[in-house]
């Protein structure tokens, strides 16, 4: 197998969407490329664009540990391995760039395995979430477009889908990054029944606007769960909340935050007017639903692969 190589490209994603905290999750077009390449010996990492200089580039780097973790689950396990890792998605912001690596590293050695012909998503996608602690980042990066996902006996369940064309998702980044434990850690034990009974209500409408009816959006992505809950860690992000919601654009926190998502419709009139509300020292990424999730990439040329 020495020589063997594979490139898994990974999308950024948005979970939560408002008030289907912890459920739901909308892949990106924006992406990690990782290349896979089987050496005779010893571990090699390299990492390009966002992180770099930064990450560690030894067993610790959170792609080779979900890449070795796969390998124990398949019983396969490299003589080497060389990593090289093209970032592009903005760390600690809340769009799943842990999800993304972990999910690279378990594709990557489920394609390399030269035991396994096809490869099983339903399995990738149980591991992914008990490295990742959870699937509403993992499943949309792993099936693409947008999914809703569930644990069942222990082990992650999802069910993708396909998000209206005219739907067009706008991220917000801030300077200022978040980690996810100290969001968590902001969130109160119980909830009232009242604002329990509105978010579910509202999440089964989100499914619905996504899908059918993108008008209802504004309504779709009320919540009342989660993100006024975080404030105090994020003061600019939900003070910038509330006034796009106030000028009529579907915005919510984007997962743990501090970034935002904006969930445009319609024409390019929405983005400029969502610019226009952008404060400076915010960087605004109008992007696509990824319909594919972690997909292959050809190989370079000259290069082999499986």
């Amino acid at each position: 197998m020495a020589g063997s190589t594979v490139r898994v490209r990974v999308p950024a994603t948005s979970a939560n969407l408002g008030p289907a905290f912890d459920c739901a999750g909308l892949a990106l077009t924006l992406h990690d490329v990782v290349g896979f390449a089987v050496a005779d010996a010893g571990l090699t990492v390299e990492v390009s664009g966002v992180g770099a200089g930064e990450l560690p580039t030894d067993g610790s780097h959170l792609v080779v540990r979900a890449f070795r973790a796969a390998c124990d689950v398949l019983g396969w396990w490299p003589p080497g391995l060389r990593v090289v890792a093209e970032n592009g998605i903005p760390q600690g912001r809340g769009m799943g760039s842990s999800a993304a690596a972990v999910v690279a590293g378990v594709v990557g050695a489920f394609e390399l395995c030269p035991d396994v012909d096809v490869r099983d998503d339903d399995a990738v996608l149980r591991l992914a979430t008990e490295l990742e602690g959870h699937p509403d980042n993992v499943a949309p990066c792993l099936l693409g477009g947008a999914t809703l996902s569930w644990m069942t006996d222990g082990a992650a369940r999802a069910a993708r889908l396909a998000v209206l064309p005219g739907v067009r998702p706008v991220v917000l980044v801030p300077e200022a990054t978040l980690p996810t434990h100290v969001a968590r850690g902001l969130l109160p034990d119980t909830v009232p029944h009242a604002d329990a009974a509105a978010t579910a209500g509202r999440a089964a409408l989100l499914v619905h606007a996504l899908t059918r009816e993108p008008g209802l959006l504004l309504e779709a992505t009320e919540d009342r769960l989660h993100q006024r809950q975080r404030a105090a860690a994020m003061p600019g992000s939900l003070d910038l909340l509330d006034r796009l919601r106030a000028a009529g654009h579907p915005a919510v926190v984007s997962g743990a935050g501090p970034s935002l998502l904006v969930l445009a419709t319609g024409d390019d009139d929405a983005v400029r007017d969502v610019s226009s509300l952008t404060p400076d020292g915010w960087r605004l990424h109008p992007l696509g639903v990824d319909p594919d999730g972690a997909c292959v990439l050809p190989a370079a040329p000259g290069v082999s692969s499986r």
